[in-house]
C-alpha cells in the first residue's frame, strides 16, 4: 500500500507535533526553574527578552496551565496519528510494536532530553523560548480552553479547588535550604536565617515577650533620683511606669529623660511628669505584624495584655529581631544559660524555655499542649504550684523542680528515659 497525500500530511503533522512538544517541554522546565528576581536583574543586559520573561513569570498560573495543555495535546495527537498510520500499513502485532517504540521515543526525545537540557542551561533556554511561548500563549483559543479546563477542575475537586497557583510547604522550603547547604550554594548561617524567617510568621507575642513576673517597672510616684536607682540597677533604657499594681501601666519612662531632669537640677521631680505613651498589644498578636507596626509607628516597646485586659508581659524590638538572628548580647550582659547538660546526663533548664525550642536543641520529645514553656508543662502535670524537689514523670521523662521563686518555677532538671535494652531471644 503506497502513501497517499493524507498519509504524508499525517506523518508530517506527527513529526511537527513531536518537535513542538520538545521545544515546549524545555521551555516549561526552564520557566519553572527561573526566578522572577533573576529575570528582573537581567533587564539591563537583555531588555527585550527579559521583559518577555518577566511577563511570563509574573503570573505563573497563567503561563504554565496553557503551556501544559499544549504539551499534552501535542503528545496525545502525535501518538494517535502514529497509531493510525501504523494501523493502515501494518498488522496488529506490528502496530503494538510501533506504539511501544513511539512511547519510548516520546519519553526520551520529548521529555527526558529537553528537561535535562533546560536544567543544564536554564537561563539560555528560558531567554530563547520566552518570545515563542509568549506569542503562543496569546492565542485566544489556547487561553480560553485552558481557562475552561482549569475551571472544570476547580468544580470537580471538593472545596474551592486550586485557584491561587502552586503551593510550597514550610518544610519543603527548609528542605530546599538544606539541599543548598549540602551543595555549597548557601552557608549554614543563611540556612538558619531562612528557617527563622519561615517560623517568624507563625510566632506570637506570648512566645517572645518578657513575662510580667520578670518585668522591671517603676512606680509613677517615685522621684527622678529614686527611678534612676531602679533603672541603673536593671540596665534598661526604658521601663514601664505603673500605678497601683503591675496591671496598671500608665506610661513608659525613658532613662534619658531621667538623666536630663537630674542634670537640670530636678532630682525630686516625680516620674509621673515624664511619662511617654505606651503601646498595648494582645499577647496573641503575630510578631511579624507587630514588627511592621513598630516600624510604621516608630516605637520600640509594647505591653502585651491577655484576653482579660491584664498585663501579660513586655515585648521589645530587640526581642523580635532576636527571633530572626538569635540572641543579641552586649559586653555588659550576664546571660544565664537556658539549657545546661549535666555530667550525669540530665538537662538543667530554665523553666521559661519554650517546649518546641528545647525539643529541637536537646533532641528530645516533651509533649506540647496548652502550655508554651517547661514551667507551664510542670504546672499542668501537678495541677498546683509544686514545691522545691517535687518530681513528676511525663512520657518517660522525669522532671524535678530544682528552684522556685515565690509561686514561679525557675529551674527544672529533666532526666531522660533509659535506652531500651535489647532482649535476648533463645531457641
Amino acid at each position: 500500500m503506497s502513501l497517499e497525500p493524507l498519509d504524508v500530511v499525517a506523518l508530517t503533522a506527527a513529526a511537527v507535533l513531536l518537535l513542538l512538544a520538545v521545544v515546549l517541554v524545555a521551555a516549561e522546565e526552564a520557566l519553572s526553574r527561573f526566578s522572577l528576581v533573576r529575570a528582573q536583574s537581567m533587564a539591563a543586559v537583555e531588555p527585550k527578552r527579559a521583559r518577555r520573561l518577566i511577563a511570563l513569570l509574573t503570573e505563573p498560573e497563567s503561563t504554565r496551565n496553557p503551556l501544559r495543555l499544549i504539551i499534552i495535546t501535542a503528545q496525545l495527537v502525535q501518538a494517535v496519528l502514529v497509531a493510525v498510520l501504523a494501523y493502515r500499513f501494518l498488522s496488529w502485532p506490528w502496530v503494538a510494536v510501533v506504539v511501544a517504540v513511539n512511547i519510548v521515543v516520546t519519553f526520551v526525545v520529548a521529555e527526558a532530553v529537553p528537561r535535562t537540557l533546560a536544567i543544564l542551561h536554564t537561563e539560555r533556554v528560558a531567554l530563547l523560548s520566552a518570545g515563542p511561548v509568549a506569542v503562543l500563549l496569546r492565542l485566544g483559543p489556547v487561553r480560553l480552553v485552558a481557562r475552561g479546563l482549569i475551571g472544570l477542575t476547580n468544580w470537580i475537586v471538593p472545596g474551592s479547588g486550586l485557584r491561587t497557583g502552586p503551593f510550597a510547604l514550610p518544610e519543603e522550603l527548609i528542605a530546599f535550604a538544606d539541599a543548598a547547604v549540602e551543595d555549597d550554594v548557601i552557608e549554614q548561617t543563611e540556612r538558619d536565617l531562612i528557617e527563622s524567617v519561615i517560623e517568624f510568621g507563625d510566632t506570637i507575642v506570648r512566645e517572645v515577650m518578657v513575662p510580667r513576673t520578670d518585668m522591671t517597672t517603676v512606680e509613677r510616684r517615685l522621684t527622678v533620683e529614686e527611678a534612676l536607682e531602679v533603672t541603673s540597677a536593671a540596665g534598661f533604657s526604658r521601663v514601664p511606669a505603673v500605678g497601683d499594681n503591675v496591671d496598671d501601666v500608665v506610661g513608659l519612662v525613658y532613662v534619658k529623660d531621667l538623666i536630663r531632669a537630674e542634670l537640670d537640677g530636678r532630682p525630686d521631680q516625680q516620674v509621673n511628669t515624664l511619662l511617654r505613651p505606651t503601646w498595648f498589644v494582645p499577647e496573641t498578636k503575630k510578631v511579624a505584624d507587630l514588627l511592621q507596626e513598630m516600624q510604621k509607628e516608630k516605637f520600640h516597646m509594647a505591653v502585651a495584655v491577655d484576653e482579660y485586659g491584664g498585663v501579660a508581659g513586655l515585648v521589645t524590638l530587640e526581642d523580635l529581631i532576636e527571633e530572626l538572628v538569635g540572641e543579641i548580647v552586649d559586653e555588659y550582659d550576664v546571660e544565664e544559660a537556658m539549657l545546661e547538660r549535666q555530667l550525669d546526663g540530665t538537662l538543667r533548664v530554665d523553666a521559661r524555655i519554650l517546649i518546641d525550642e528545647l525539643n529541637a536543641v536537646a533532641d528530645i520529645n516533651l509533649p506540647e499542649g496548652d502550655w508554651d514553656t517547661v514551667g507551664g508543662l510542670v504546672l499542668d502535670v501537678f495541677g498546683r504550684v509544686p514545691s522545691r524537689g517535687d518530681e513528676c514523670e511525663v512520657d518517660g521523662y522525669r522532671l524535678r523542680v530544682e528552684q522556685i521563686h515565690g509561686r514561679r518555677i525557675t529551674k527544672v532538671v529533666i532526666s531522660l528515659p533509659a535506652p531500651a535494652q535489647p532482649q535476648d531471644v533463645t531457641e
